[in-house]
């Protein structure tokens, strides 16, 4: 398999992802204050919403790589 190849299936993987599930979440920490030796932390969850046009974008563009033929 060629990078081509790769790079298109990689795409169509991450578009039907992104398409199947809409968002994900992380855990960020922050370091609020510190007094001395005591540390104050807080973990924060954040939330990252994927646009429905964007997974059909990253999908589609993954298809057209991988129908183009190939220019040697």
């Amino acid at each position: 398999m060629n990078t081509t190849k790769l790079v298109a299936v990689a795409l169509i993987i991450a578009g039907g992802l992104g398409l199947a599930y809409g968002s994900f979440s992380y855990t960020k920490e922050t370091q609020q204050a510190q007094f001395g030796p005591i540390e104050l932390t807080v973990k924060d969850r954040q939330t990252v919403n994927i646009p429905v046009w964007a997974g059909v974008v990253v999908l589609a563009a993954g298809i057209l790589l991988l129908l183009l033929p190939k220019n040697s």
